[in-house]
């Protein structure tokens, strides 16, 4: 193992660079997060298409990536996992299944950008014109026809915007 001076890098002899603890932390690469209100964390939300949505399956929690839109401040999502989603949730049938969801935009290598998530309901979308409507919207991860648009109610909003130490964005 050597230090790299140019690069602030421990690598074996011969081998890949890996990064020191020191350069990870220190200059224009701290960061620190700023917590968003709900409006602003649902905005942001809506400029991306993907997810990942928690729930429990077997009684462990179970994630799955998704597509997603905001629709009236709920999101609504095509998932292939609905029934199993469905299935194992809270006896109400008025409120759905709690589920967890989360979307974000965080560059991997200066680890800037935002996450948001979202704690609440589950139904699945019964309206015929909601279910053409959200299927001509929504592109779907999996196979098309086996898949069924939920919506999701949520009841808490939490979300970060990851900064450099210094205030900048990028």
């Amino acid at each position: 193992m050597h230090l790299d001076d140019a690069t602030g890098r421990t690598a074996p002899t011969g081998g890949r660079a890996e990064p020191s603890p020191d350069a990870r932390t220190r200059g224009p690469e701290a960061r620190r997060g700023i917590p968003l209100d709900e409006a602003e964390a649902l905005r942001l939300m809506a400029t991306v298409s993907l997810g990942r949505l928690v729930f429990t399956r077997q009684a462990l929690p179970t994630v799955r990536p998704v597509s997603h839109l905001l629709d009236d401040g709920d999101i609504v999502i095509r998932t292939p996992d609905a029934a199993a989603l469905l299935a194992h949730g809270l006896p109400d049938a008025r409120r759905g299944v709690v589920v967890a969801y989360e979307a974000g935009s965080i560059d991997p290598r200066t680890h800037l950008g935002w996450s948001v998530s979202v704690t609440g309901y589950a139904m699945p979308v019964e309206d015929r014109a909601d279910l053409e409507r959200y299927r001509s919207l929504l592109r779907p991860l999996g196979e098309p026809h086996a898949d069924r648009p939920v919506r999701i109610r949520p009841e808490l909003v939490t979300g970060v915007l990851l900064v450099r130490q210094d205030g900048g964005a990028d």
